[in-house]
């Protein structure tokens, strides 16, 4: 109880800061804070309930800036960590700190503390911080970047990693070159550049005596590299990019046999004109999965970013069996498309058609008990967005999906087909009233089900919102599982600071953010999420 008393009392001192600091006659503190919290209930529906009820995640960032010169620091603390986050591995440790002082002038930035960075679309590198992932993959150390002009860019880091909630043996060093042709050519209207990147990643093999034996046997090096090659494109409406990157002999992943070289393509193609746009992606991944260390498993433990490029779904039944990238090889990619048609007498009103597909396979034989290529995923999607008039919007959406609950290695797909409505009606200028109504029709794994969400708003400080999804048949997959799962809640919100407080029972199964995902069990609670920033 002293803990949330404490965290309550922070909360207060920072909402009834409404704006940045000032400190000084030219210097400025900003800073945000985020926490939240969850108290798990019993409920014999969904599972055994943690032995510690209560679980927060609570972040306090500050930056100061003076001029060119900033400095910041994050403090994050586990108190306890969350169901779902175990691999987090927190253990002992229930706080730590990120910081960076930098000096950042036109022509170069020089950045000590922890970097958070990326290499082209992070093929072979990538540091970022997802809360709702739990990904927090810092670089301790420093970076330099160098420019001359609009011509070129340098930039060049070193540091150890950040794996979970403390720093790694492993270390990584890497450069980033940019060349821009159009500048130096004076292409006006253009874009056309040149990248590359190099990254080696050294690790200490000396953790684990056994494990240690086991992989200098398989031939595992303590350093790796890795490149990459871009090229950019971009004229009018239309743009082209195309990215491939390479890495050494490394271990992809805790079932590998014995190191394996990996190599990656990505291309891009991407139109629009007036209301029409296009956007095509392919990309082939080969044994690309890239630890940051070889001692661990889970979603913390990578130096790179390989998202699923599929259509990332907002509502519940279309995002019930999200896509799972498969590291070790995939060869597929997605094609967008969106055409808007808006009225010239009438603001308010307009159409907007949008339809989305993609699929991926298998990439090599060893991948399949037959050898043959397999289907990992396919989807096809349709969406008509029409806003009638001020007071009324509606959004159908048709979703068939295709997904292949062994990752290829068998022949064997399931299929959904996945219809929602949604509605919105502008009672007057403050309140508004939302209702989805959601049907997945399925003969196969948990079969049908259905959803429902109701959300009222009343501008600019309160909404309130109740949902309830309802799986429909009995089916071997769903034996002993839950029927209902049920969530409703308020949220408030005054300036920059928003709360919000819910209770209901969460289906176990992927949570995602930005195509990365991860595995959250089943639970019921109440649980209570503030953010607020100055």
């Amino acid at each position: 109880m002293k803990r949330i008393v404490l965290l309550f009392v922070a909360v207060a001192t920072l909402s009834s800061l409404s704006a940045q600091v000032r400190i000084g006659k030219k210097g400025q503190l900003a800073g945000s804070f985020e926490t939240n919290m969850i108290y798990y209930v019993d409920d014999s529906k969904v599972g055994e309930t943690p032995e510690d009820q209560f679980g927060s995640h609570s972040f306090l960032k500050l930056d100061y800036t003076l001029g060119r010169f900033s400095v910041g620091v994050q403090g994050n603390a586990f108190l306890p960590v969350l169901q779902g986050y175990d691999d987090l591995g927190v253990g002992d440790t229930k706080f730590f700190l990120s910081k960076y002082i930098q000096w950042a002038d036109k022509n170069y930035e020089i950045l000590l503390g922890d970097v958070y960075d990326q290499f082209g679309s992070g093929l072979i590198f990538r540091t970022f911080e997802d809360r709702q992932l739990g990904i927090n993959n810092s670089l301790e150390g420093g970076r330099v970047i160098g420019r001359l002009g609009k011509y070129a860019q340098l930039k060049a880091l070193g540091g150890r990693q950040r794996l979970n909630t403390k720093y790694s043996d492993t270390w990584v060093m890497g450069a980033d070159l940019s060349l821009s042709l159009a500048d130096m050519f004076k292409m006006d209207e253009t874009l056309l550049s040149l990248e590359g990147s190099f990254v080696n990643r050294m690790e200490k093999l000396d953790q684990d005596p056994m494990l240690d034996e086991y992989l200098a046997g398989l031939g595992q090096e303590k350093s790796v590299q890795l490149y990459s090659g871009r090229a950019n494109f971009a004229w009018k409406g239309l743009s082209l990019s195309a990215e491939y990157a390479a890495k050494g002999e490394d271990m992809a992943n805790s079932a590998a046999v014995a190191p394996e070289k990996g190599n990656a393509f990505l291309g891009e193609v991407g139109y629009s004109h007036g209301g029409f746009s296009f956007m095509g992606t392919f990309r082939q991944l080969e044994h690309m999965g890239t630890h940051i260390s070889v001692y661990n498993m889970g979603i913390n433990n990578t130096m790179n970013y390989l998202p699923a490029l599929t259509r990332q779904y907002t509502y519940m039944l279309a995002n019930l069996n999200p896509y799972q990238v498969n590291v070790e090889g995939e060869i597929g990619g997605q094609a967008d498309v969106n055409y808007t048609i808006r009225s010239r007498e009438n603001r308010y009103r307009y159409w907007n058609f949008h339809a989305n597909y993609s699929t991926y396979y298998t990439l090599n034989p060893s991948q399949s008990a037959t050898g043959a290529r397999q289907r990992l995923w396919q989807d096809f999607n349709f969406d008509v967005e029409r806003q009638w008039n001020k007071k009324w919007k509606t959004i159908f959406l048709y979703s068939f999906q295709e997904w292949n609950p062994y990752h290829g290695y068998e022949h064997r797909t399931y299929v959904s087909n996945i219809f929602v409505a949604d509605v919105t009606y502008k009672i007057n200028r403050k309140h508004s009233l939302r209702f989805e109504g959601q049907y997945l029709l399925s003969d196969e794994y948990e079969g049908d089900w259905a959803a429902a969400l109701l959300e009222y708003n009343w501008a600019p400080h309160w909404s309130v919102f109740f949902s309830n999804m309802y799986n429909i048949d009995d089916m071997p997959a769903n034996e002993g599982q839950a029927k209902y799962y049920y969530n409703g809640g308020l949220s408030y919100t005054y300036k920059r600071t928003r709360a919000q407080v819910s209770f209901g029972r969460n289906r176990a199964g992927y949570v995602c953010s930005g195509g990365v995902c991860r595995y959250s069990p089943a639970y019921t609670g109440v649980n209570f999420v503030l953010t607020t920033s100055f």
